[in-house]
């Protein structure tokens, strides 16, 4: 069970391993340019080697780990994450349980967003409020998007101070948030900033959804329990227009963008119209980036039962078209990473007693599910169907989703010279898990705060034996370390 505990072992180490240096060995070592039978040794919080040979020393190394044929990846980087703390704790209890969740998962780093805490992080205070509590209670390694509204997007002294502050970036809404101290912006307010981040060189995160009046005639008379409803409120011209919009503007600005600043496109759902859109600018050099998210990877609107509010998020789940598109999007490299978009919420927002899919609040908990339910889609695919793929786990498909869950995510928070892939110098943050066995999606094994998830019972593959943060042994066969032992991630800014 994922609820008992690894005892520290020494007072001075913070994880469940005493040695201060060890070497972990597999048969399937995810390096850099393929993966191979391998071991990866570790001092500290860093890797300090990698060798192609399995056969270790054990008198320079008396401490190894032989993890046969499981798979050794590097760490995944959540870049999407709300975390919720402080101010609405009772959303997920906070930065304790969402990192614990996450590295359960194999997740070693989350950026948490700048909403839906309380308050919304867009100034160096709030920013200053969240490292300290991130310090004492994250589980993973942790860094922070900041908040662009449009009381800051021309304040670019206060915009410096936040990056000073560490934060790795920016984020902001083009539609309503729902959270009333995080208002939308306009292109007013991304063209005022756009010249600051560019020569600064950090990402713009943008939530991409143009919302306008729709025709509610149909809508307004039809069942709200039904997901149909929600999704003809939310079409997909409203992110194609928020993408031409974006394009638009990035044709009109002259500034010259230095490395590390993208316009990064979140949480895509259309994989028609705005991908295209993406991919036109992208072939004409603009510094353009999307993700997309594990959930709409994993589902579609036809997979939506009536009144099952989990399922609920925006831009919402499209029709199983879309999901194939961004699928593919995603092996071609169109789509740099994957994220969790994790945003959970109190039984009573999400109105799971009544079902009604207009008044519930949009958003997806499944950080824990992150790696299993992006392997499973992209195995699945690569097979030719749907789930399990055939036979072993091939190279290509482990080197994908390194890329999408690790090396991409890394290079877009600018952390990709420490993180992101098995190498001398880098990091050990890593993950240990087994690609072809059936990851345990029960409700009982669920470290989410609130357990409603649509990943619940799901048959994703991709099984988490063990999670490594920074040297420290924090997941292991289903048991969790006592103590937090994440750092801060902070901007090169800083």
């Amino acid at each position: 069970m994922y609820h008992k505990f690894l005892p520290p072992k020494t007072p001075d180490r913070c994880g469940a391993l005493k040695w201060p240096s060890y070497v972990l060995v597999s048969d399937r070592v995810v390096f850099p340019d393929g993966v191979r039978p391998g071991a990866v040794f570790i001092e500290g919080s860093r890797i300090v080697d990698v060798s192609e040979e399995v056969t270790v020393d054990s008198t320079a190394h008396p401490h190894v780990m032989n993890f046969k044929h499981a798979v050794i990846s590097p760490g995944v980087i959540d870049v999407h994450i709300h975390l919720n703390e402080p101010g609405r704790v009772e959303w997920e209890a906070g930065i304790t349980n969402g990192t614990m969740a996450a590295a359960v998962g194999g997740v070693t780093t989350v950026i948490d967003m700048p909403l839906n805490s309380d308050p919304v992080t867009t100034d160096v205070r709030q920013l200053e409020a969240k490292k300290k509590l991130a310090k004492a209670k994250a589980f993973t390694n942790i860094g922070f998007w900041a908040g662009l509204v449009p009381g800051n997007a021309a304040n670019h002294t206060l915009l410096s101070e936040l990056l000073a502050g560490g934060a790795l970036g920016f984020k902001s809404f083009m539609c309503n948030s729902g959270i009333n101290d995080f208002p939308a912006v306009e292109a007013e307010h991304i063209a005022a900033a756009l010249p600051f981040l560019k020569s600064r060189g950090v990402p713009f995160f943008v939530h991409a959804e143009v919302v306008t009046p729709v025709e509610m005639d149909a809508v307004g008379s039809a069942d709200p329990t039904h997901y149909t409803t929600y999704l003809a409120t939310r079409p997909p011209k409203f992110e194609r227009d928020a993408v031409r919009l974006l394009v638009k503007l990035l044709d009109e600005d002259s500034t010259p963008a230095a490395p590390g600043f993208s316009v990064h496109v979140a949480h895509l759902a259309d994989g028609e119209e705005a991908l295209e859109v993406i991919r036109d600018a992208q072939s004409r050099g603009h510094p353009l980036t999307v993700e997309t998210c594990a959930h709409y990877l994993t589902f579609s609107a036809e997979d939506v039962p009536a009144g099952h509010t989990q399922y609920k998020c925006a831009p919402p789940l499209r029709e199983a078209s879309h999901r194939n598109r961004l699928i593919s999007a995603v092996r071609s490299g169109a789509i740099s990473l994957v994220s969790s978009d994790h945003s959970p919420a109190p039984p009573a927002l999400k109105e799971t007693e009544s079902g009604n899919f207009l008044r519930a609040w949009g958003g997806i908990s499944g950080v824990q599910y992150l790696l299993p339910a992006t392997w499973t889609a992209l195995w699945g695919a690569a097979a030719g169907g749907e789930g399990q793929g055939e036979g072993a786990a091939k190279e290509g498909d482990l080197l994908l989703l390194a890329r999408v869950l690790s090396e991409g995510p890394a290079k877009l928070a600018g952390v990709a010279e420490s993180k992101g892939r098995l190498a001398p110098g880098y990091d050990a943050d890593l993950v240990i898990w087994e690609p072809e066995t059936r990851a345990n999606t029960s409700v009982s094994l669920n470290l989410h705060t609130h357990k409603l998830s649509p990943y619940t019972d799901v048959p994703l593959y991709g099984k988490v034996l063990g999670t490594i943060v920074g040297g420290e042994l924090t997941a292991l066969f289903g048991n969790i370390n006592r103590r937090s032992c994440g750092k801060l991630v902070l901007s090169r800014n800083t």
